[in-house]
């Protein structure tokens, strides 16, 4: 309950955030809504982080919210062993596969980049930090183009809890183990994730053709 609570508050600040953020430049969907891929090929993220677990957990957090908006989204493990059974292992291999040959063996109308340019967890003295950035980009597999890209960064920050300096300490410490024994970096992913593939703003990620919202995206209006 509190993991949901975090996730729906955290959000729910990016939307309001946004929503103050005036004289921001519109989003250029014109590929997006000429194209309006129904299935997307979400490959193996590149990982420019520290933690090798940052590339598996970002792509095992991102079919949900794609699913949820709406599109076919093809199974992560099917994905892998196909690329595996054709001599491809990593993330950066696969980036170098051309988009001809994806559309040959996946037969999918897009495939979704994302790169992890951090995650986990960075302490200090007296707080810590966990700290989740992804850059993705949606490409059409029929014509080459780009539909649609964006960044987001989530940092979860610790260790003013009052006290004076003993309680800060004692709350570094203790925020330092529970993040070890949890993987607080898995559940920031996860928030991030869901940041990053939010729909109904502006540079948001439009409904596929599976939502019940499909072509009623608030900032196309």
């Amino acid at each position: 309950m509190k993991n949901i609570f975090t996730i729906v508050f955290s959000i729910t600040m990016m939307i309001f955030l946004s929503g103050c953020a005036k004289n921001q430049e519109l989003y250029d969907y014109s590929s997006f809504t000429k194209n309006k891929p129904k299935s997307i090929l979400v490959v193996l993220p590149t990982n420019e982080s520290l933690d090798i677990k940052g590339s598996s957990a970002t792509l095992a957090n991102s079919i949900l919210p794609l699913s949820e908006a709406g599109y076919y989204v093809f199974p992560p493990v099917l994905v892998n062993e196909t690329f595996k059974h054709n001599g491809v292992y990593e993330a950066k291999e696969i980036r170098n596969v051309s988009l001809e040959k994806l559309k040959e063996i996946f037969g999918a109308d897009s495939v979704l980049y994302i790169n992890v340019k951090k995650y986990g967890n960075n302490y200090a003295v007296l707080a810590s930090k966990t700290e989740i950035e992804l850059e993705a980009k949606l490409v059409d597999l029929h014509s080459g183009k780009t539909l649609w890209n964006k960044e987001t960064k989530f940092i979860k920050s610790s260790g003013d809890s009052g006290g004076g300096l003993i309680g800060m300490l004692v709350t570094a410490v203790v925020t330092q183990i529970v993040n070890e024994s949890t993987d607080q970096a898995y559940e920031a992913s996860m928030i991030a994730n869901n940041i990053l593939f939010r729909t109904n703003c502006n540079d948001c990620i439009l409904y596929g053709s599976y939502s019940p919202n499909f072509n009623k995206d608030l900032q196309l209006k």
